[in-house]
């Protein structure tokens, strides 16, 4: 059984920080990139960072930049994502997903995703 298990969120006061973890089971994973989207509420689901399947290259959204880092270890199957400097613009449900390519892709060919972890920014 595929899955993907997001940890890690809670309530954090502006320009604090938190550590997301996303576990991952049931496919070999060092053949999958793998994304952090957040969704808002009554916003559509946007990418946050992603990180390749080869060679660790990463992407970051333009509002995340300089302050979220994305990160894998393929020995225990998972991907983190350290935010730093949280903003109440932060504030969603963040969600990991795997793709089959060896680099990032577009929402809608993530094959996997997780349940989700929720992440509120007060200010």
């Amino acid at each position: 059984e595929v899955q993907l298990v997001e940890s890690g969120g809670g309530l954090v006061q502006a320009g604090g920080s938190l550590r997301l973890s996303c576990a991952a089971s049931g496919f070999t994973f060092d053949d999958y990139a793998i994304g952090w989207f957040r969704q808002a509420p009554g916003k559509a689901r946007e990418g946050v960072s992603c990180i390749s399947s080869i060679d660790d290259t990463s992407y970051h959204e333009d509002s995340v930049k300089g302050r979220f880092t994305i990160s894998r270890d393929n020995a225990k199957n998972s991907v983190y994502l350290q935010m730093n400097s949280l903003k109440p613009e932060d504030t969603a449900v963040y969600y990991c997903a795997a793709v089959r390519s060896s680099y990032c892709s577009t929402i809608p060919l993530y094959e996997y995703w997780g349940q989700g972890t929720q992440v509120t920014v007060s200010s």
